[in-house]
């Protein structure tokens, strides 16, 4: 499934990395990409909510341009994007 495309990057891939994500696995529902730090144990549910403060900071405010997202390996020296890039090499 092809969910993180970018407008810079057109090539169709998961989120998952390639052998997944380190004491995880694989991701198979819908996902979130946060900015920062999510404090917490790993598969803990989050709950999101509505600020209670108006953002008033420049950094608050400006838009993020997402242009790239890695899924090679974490675990080694992951090079491929994709299993048919790791396959044309």
């Amino acid at each position: 499934k092809a969910s993180c495309q970018t407008e810079a990057d057109l090539t169709a891939k998961g989120i998952t990395p390639m052998g997944g994500f380190v004491h995880y696995g694989e991701v198979k529902e819908d996902w979130l990409m946060l900015r920062g730090a999510v404090v917490g144990v790993k598969k803990r549910p989050l709950v999101l909510r509505k600020s209670l403060m108006k953002h008033t900071a420049r950094k608050h405010l400006e838009t993020i341009e997402l242009k790239f997202i890695d899924t090679s390996s974490k675990m080694g020296h992951g090079r491929f994007q994709t299993a048919e890039e790791k396959l044309k090499f």
